[in-house]
């Protein structure tokens, strides 16, 4: 896996809880996410169940991989993308599985009908 076309990924000593929070605030970015852990394997952008133009979700994909949530790397012409969880769990131990949790209660709560 390279990322020569992909600069912008910060440093694991780099990442900040900061950054990882103000990053998961947008539901469409932890809805990535939520995805991004279902599936447990990397996922090419275009595949995701986001209901946004391709520019915002460009977007939102470069606020997830800026902060250090995802790594984003290309095969062939395929922009894949995958979460920075070993890395993130040895930063801040716990915390994406309560986001992730947290975002699958969110989105079951809005298939519910009132």
């Amino acid at each position: 896996m390279t990322n020569e076309r992909i600069s912008d990924h910060p440093a694991a000593e780099d990442i900040t809880l900061q950054g990882v929070l103000e990053a998961l605030t947008d539901p469409v970015r932890r809805s990535i996410v939520r995805q991004l852990a279902d599936a447990g394997r990397p996922l090419a952008c275009g595949t995701f169940d986001i209901d946004v133009t391709r520019s915002t979700g460009t977007h939102h994909f470069k606020v997830l991989r800026t902060s250090g949530v995802i790594r984003q790397h290309y095969e062939g012409t395929a922009k894949l993308n995958e979460l920075r969880r070993a890395e993130l769990e040895r930063l801040f131990p716990g915390l994406l599985d309560a986001i992730i949790e947290a975002a699958h209660r969110e989105t079951a709560r809005r298939r519910v009908p009132a």
